[in-house]
């Protein structure tokens, strides 16, 4: 039983306002499995103070302790969906679910266990990351972060031991195990490779060498629109970030708005917490589930956030194959033997019984071979085959970037910290600092692809799709087409962090999910590589709409907060009036076009006529304005609704007959048809697709009897950080869909309902806002 332990220690408030529970892991010592450079570590005591929300701020003397601290108080948290995230990495999923059952799509593409469990088995077998690991700073982790690690897994297996879960989901499941170092780093790995190999983990896992001749399919006409109907299809992520800088603040100082658009289930949800060492470490923010460490965040005098960025993270080569040996091909003219694997993992047959499965998989000098993919007949033949190089293989640098921008002093610090890294997978960097400075880097792991290499060595195939979509499909007989290497970059073969986009500003930047080019329209950025993205192209409706709302104006961290939550939609604003006067062309439809006149254009709960307009725009074929992009006019075009085309036309009558079919008023409020059900309380929700341009994003999925009954992805960890004379941040938070899976805690909806009514929680960072928190409770937690 946990014995109650007592605090020496004075704290300098009334006490007579709140209760302060004082509680204790066990007293035993727990044998910590070693890894390559592991952290000896014998002992651990954190403190843990709980404020509003069930956010907990861990501090502790030590940095294993400190990860001891998180990796408990995480556990109680979320214990189901990180034990679930360990079992996918460990590829056991087919063993303990069934290798038909579902992937865990927080960490990669696989539709079955069984795929997931023979990739995940083939990364493993590689030890991939066990290499990394022997290696020092900057390509290994850092010693800080080893401990943090170390002590993390101390403090969830010491949850795990207790045996006190009480989520039905995973309570008494075998599958919740104690796990090891190199789990965490696994999981680690696998987030960095989630825009690379984790898309096509079917297709590496399938990938056999043809049994008899088989001649190479045609290039498709539209190669490059199915490459971007397949990526756009695997998105589940997006995110806003604007920073503003002293000349577009009231009061001279940094603020910032991060708003990541992320998964409302499963193991890519985000968990508060504030990080404190004293003297080493003081930062609060967000996690991944799984990873004791903030990715986005704030400190004393700097915050950033990330958003999901345009570069291409990985590169296709095309194999030349010797003739009657599709498994050797040619490099320079000699014959190269592809790699072959045989994985095994542990399945059950048609009778539940334990199966061993075995594959063999085929790798190359460039990664694993692929078969059809991304929208492209990626086909395995007598001929040739096709190899993926992902940019972020071997990435935990992240730890060590993420460590570092938590100790940066301003945003010339952040910048750094991405630079000597090269550690951050797949995002752009957004930050702001005490001094008023406005930094947007997208400096992450992007292969050394330039339009040069491209030009040159670009196959057929390559040259169709690389102009518009930024993935590569290099000649992979020459050696003269490998991945350049840059003298400022960490890892050979990754674009140097020189060629990358950097812009600071003194009034603000912003990035939406689209390429750097107007990250500032005052400031078009040109200058990088297509890989990284593209230039003077159409910019998507969240990057209009967030230009159109922060151009030319001074914000406060309120006025901030307001901006996003108006739940404007850009695309009402442009077509809901052309959208009225088609609909009075169209017959029995009287009660849609009032209810289209009468919406405000925006997605609040309240907002009538939104879920009529949202069902029709999403039916609505790309392209369909009268009035096409131009370049010199990137905010305002295209617009005009082509209200003459059948298709448009359509879309609208077939929005209104789901509707009925429904048996949903046309002019009913938003919040009565969009909601999501938490212990059976149904919690309405604001916010609409991305699409529609409305900041607050958010992707509901749409029940043909019900309506938008529940949310894919969308706002999830939201800060407005603002700093002033104050030396302690002002800042306000919300995790949209609360700190807690397991539905028997009290922080499994509670800011869902705040979210619902617009309201934000109070972030608290310096020690007197933890102590006065009216909703403070302090558990003390050690292990000797």
């Amino acid at each position: 039983m946990p014995r109650v332990v007592r605090s020496r220690r004075k704290i300098s408030v009334s006490l007579s306002r709140r209760v302060i529970t004082l509680a204790a892991a066990v007293a035993v010592a727990v044998p910590l499995v070693a890894t390559p450079g592991s952290a000896e570590h014998r002992g651990f005591s954190a403190v843990v103070r709980y404020t509003e929300n069930g956010v907990p701020h861990i501090k502790a003397n030590d940095f294993p302790s400190l990860g001891f601290g998180f990796g408990y108080a995480a556990a109680k948290d979320n214990i189901c969906q990180i034990a679930d995230l360990y079992v996918t990495l460990s590829a056991r999923r087919s063993e303990f679910f069934g290798p038909d059952k579902p992937g865990n799509s927080a960490v990669g593409s696989a539709s079955t266990s069984l795929a997931s469990d023979l990739y995940f088995q083939q990364v493993n077998d590689s030890r991939v990351v066990e290499e990394t690991l022997r290696q020092r700073p900057p390509l290994g982790p850092r010693q800080e972060a080893r401990e943090v690690i170390a002590g993390y897994v101390a403090g969830y297996n010491r949850f795990v031991r207790e045996r006190r879960i009480t989520d039905p989901a995973c309570r008494d499941a075998k599958w919740v195990r104690p796990i090891a170092e190199i789990d965490v780093y696994r999981h680690l790995h696998a987030l960095g490779t989630m825009s690379g190999q984790a898309l096509v983990m079917d297709q590496i896992t399938s990938a056999q060498p043809p049994a008899a001749p088989v001649t190479a399919p045609e290039i498709p006409r539209d190669a490059a629109a199915r490459v971007t109907n397949a990526l756009d299809a695997t998105k589940d992520m997006g995110s806003n970030g604007f920073a503003f800088g002293r000349d577009a603040t009231a009061n001279g100082k940094g603020l910032l708005l991060g708003n990541p658009h992320f998964p409302w289930q499963g193991g890519r949800r985000f968990w508060q917490s504030q990080l404190t060492v004293p003297g080493k470490l003081d930062v609060s923010g967000a996690s991944l589930l799984g990873l004791p460490f903030v990715q986005i965040g704030y400190t004393r005098d700097v915050a950033w956030t990330h958003t999901v960025a345009t570069p291409r993270t990985f590169g296709l080569y095309q194999l030349r194959l010797v003739p009657g040996s599709p498994t050797t091909y040619l490099v320079d003219g000699k014959p190269e033997q592809m790699t072959s694997r045989k994985v095994t993992v542990r399945s059950r047959d048609a009778d539940g019984k334990p199966v061993d499965v075995e594959r063999t998989l085929w790798s190359t000098r460039y990664g694993p071979v692929v078969g059809p993919a991304l929208g492209l007949p990626l086909n395995w033949t007598t001929t040739t085959a096709y190899a993926m190089r992902d940019g972020n293989w071997g990435n935990i640098r992240s730890v060590n970037t993420w460590f570092e921008m938590a100790q940066a002093r301003d945003t010339r610090g952040i910048v750094k910290a991405l630079s000597d890294t090269l550690g951050s997978p797949w995002v752009n960097t957004i930050a702001t600092d005490r001094s008023g400075n406005a930094t947007y880097a997208d400096v992450q792991a992007v292969p050394n692809i330039t339009d040069e290499l491209a030009r040159q060595c670009s196959t057929p195939l390559g040259a169709a799709v690389f102009p518009s979509t930024g993935l590569a499909v290099l000649d992979g007989a020459n050696t003269s087409c490998a991945w350049g290497n840059d003298r400022d970059a960490v890892v050979p073969g990754l674009l140097g962090p020189s060629k990358q986009p950097v812009l600071t500003r003194p009034d603000y930047v912003a990035n939406s999910n689209d390429s750097a080019w107007l990250t500032n329209p005052a400031a078009p950025i040109t200058n990088y590589p297509r890989i990284v993205g593209d230039v003077a192209t159409e910019r998507g409706p969240r990057t209009r709409m967030a230009i159109t709302e922060l151009d030319g104006k001074r914000f406060s961290r309120q006025a901030i907060q307001d901006t996003l939550f108006t739940d404007r939609s850009l695309i009402g604003q442009i077509a809901a009036g052309d959208t009225a006067k088609m609909c009075d062309t169209l017959p029995d439809v009287a009660d849609a076009c009032a209810a289209i006149r009468q919406w405000d254009k925006s997605y609040s709960t309240w907002s009538k006529g939104a879920l009529l307009f949202e069902r029709f725009w999403m039916k609505v074929p790309q392209g369909s304005w009268k009035m096409p992009f131009n370049a010199a006019d990137p905010v305002r075009t295209p617009n005009t609704l082509n209200t003459d085309s059948p298709a448009v036309r359509k879309a609208f009558t077939d929005a209104v007959a789901e509707l009925r079919a429904a048996k949903i008023p046309m002019d009913a409020p938003l919040g009565q048809n969009q909601y999501v059900v938490r212990n059976g309380e149904r919690i309405p929700v604001h916010g609409a697709p991305n699409n529609l341009g409305v900041l607050n994003m958010q992707v509901p999925i749409w029940d043909p009897a019900k309506g938008n009954t529940e949310l894919a992805h969308g706002s999830s960890y939201i800060q407005a950080v603002s700093f002033d004379n104050d030396s302690c941040p002002d800042v306000r938070t919300l995790l949209t869909y609360s700190q807690s899976t397991d539905p028997t805690s009290p922080h499994f909806a509670d800011q869902t309902k705040l979210f619902s009514r617009g309201e934000w929680a109070r972030g608290r960072f310096c020690e007197h806002e933890i102590l006065t928190s009216p909703a403070l409770k302090i558990v003390y937690l050690f292990q000797r």
